[in-house]
């Protein structure tokens, strides 16, 4: 037999059972569909987890009061130090210390509390951000949607985020227009664009000076966190290694007495990229679990075909046909069933994976909007699911290769 006989013969026998055909092809598309969609939202997780931190700046690095000794490695600090938690305060003499370390160009104390902020006659609770106006500007990777950044010399002055100004009130907030924030009056004099960064949305940023008037929880002299930004193609790991060790000595304490910790946002991007990476194995491998159910499916499919087609495998060998030729006719049934859900599996998983994309999906406090299907995770799929039907159709056709064609015809 030729191989078109061979693969027409096979194509009416799985239209002569189209309802168990389907309904084992069906298994299949389930089993493709989900690790197309699961891998897409992955690979979407992690391209926001880069835009993410891209935005930060790879130059720029947080210090922030307090330091737990079981901290994930890839934060200054986390390795070497004993477990537990120790409280620490970051003072206006650690950011002087900071500004001599070689490499740094701007060093930002900052101060953050939650405060009331009126606006007409609505009020809501929001994050003050106090910075210095000398450097802010330089160091925030956000860039304006209207008005102008903090300057030296101002005082009752404000920059909101692009949540605050659209979402947070009934009206948009405008540049020029007034807040009452903590009973003090502030002019919006800018307004930052939409951000991948959903908190700084919701930040209000106004001089340094001016915040020690309205977050009274934070002594005069100290900051909740400092912000540094190196100089161009500085090596961030060397400077904040410098940085952490300026500081251990200004604070009089040891490596494992450390009370502050230093965020250094490449580090903190290639641990998350690990954790979703991840997650992103193994949801994929429980999808694949319901792909190897569908390939189950096809096995028992093609054994209760080989047991109905027994006087046609009969017929076939009286005929001359070869146990060879049998065996390649079930197995191209059963592949045949594999390349076909495999087709209307990778159909569903882009419906999936763009329902991701147009409704949002929040995973790890993030909203991925942006799913990716590679062709490579296609050509996968339809190979995948091509070898899974090849594969669950060796045993029944090796059984009808073996049927002896007098049994065969004799079989009722």
């Amino acid at each position: 037999m030729r191989l078109r006989d061979i693969f027409g013969l096979a194509l009416t026998n799985l239209l002569n059972r189209r309802l168990r055909s389907w309904l084992t092809i069906l298994g299949i598309v389930v089993g493709v569909a989900a690790v197309v969609s699961i891998i897409s939202i992955g690979e979407g997780l992690q391209q926001s987890i880069t835009t993410q931190f891209s935005r930060l700046g790879t130059d720029t690095l947080t210090i922030t009061p307090g330091y737990t000794g079981t901290a994930s490695r890839g934060f200054r600090g986390g390795q070497g130090g004993t477990a537990g938690v120790r409280s620490g305060n970051l003072t206006v003499n650690d950011a002087k210390i900071i500004k001599t370390v070689p490499e740094v160009e701007y060093v930002n104390g900052m101060i953050t509390g939650s405060v009331e902020l009126s606006y007409l006659d609505e009020t809501a609770k929001i994050d003050l951000q106090g910075v210095d106006s000398r450097v802010w500007k330089f160091m925030i990777t956000t860039e304006l949607a209207e008005g102008r950044y903090l300057t030296p010399g101002d005082s009752y002055v404000a920059v909101i985020g692009s949540r605050v100004a659209r979402s947070l009130f009934k009206q948009d907030v405008e540049v020029g227009r007034l807040l009452i924030i903590g009973g003090q009056t502030f002019r919006v004099v800018g307004v930052l664009k939409e951000s991948t960064s959903r908190w700084e949305g919701y930040y209000v940023f106004v001089p340094r000076e001016t915040t020690r008037d309205l977050v009274t929880d934070v002594e005069e002299d100290l900051y909740t966190s400092i912000s540094v930004k190196a100089s161009k193609n500085a090596n961030m790991s060397e400077v904040s290694s410098r940085i952490e060790q300026k500081l251990l000595v200004n604070h009089q304490v040891s490596e494992d007495e450390k009370d502050f910790t230093i965020w250094l946002p490449q580090a903190l991007q290639e641990r998350l990229q690990e954790v979703t990476q991840t997650l992103k194995v193994f949801l994929g491998a429980i999808a694949t679990v319901s792909l190897l159910v569908g390939g189950i499916g096809i096995a028992n499919t093609m054994f209760m075909s080989v047991m109905e087609q027994t006087r046609q495998i009969g017929i076939l060998k009286a005929l001359g046909a070869t146990n060879g030729e049998v065996m390649t006719l079930f197995l191209i049934e059963s592949s045949l069933m594999g390349i076909v859900g495999g087709i209307f599996g990778v159909f569903v998983g882009f419906i999936a994976s763009g329902s991701v994309s147009m409704l949002g999906v929040q995973i790890f406090f993030r909203q991925v909007t942006t799913t990716t299907i590679s062709p490579e995770l296609v050509v996968f799929a339809l190979i995948f699911s091509l070898v899974i039907g090849m594969i669950s159709g060796v045993a029944p056709a090796r059984r009808a290769a073996q049927l002896q064609p007098v049994e065969a015809l004799r079989y009722e």
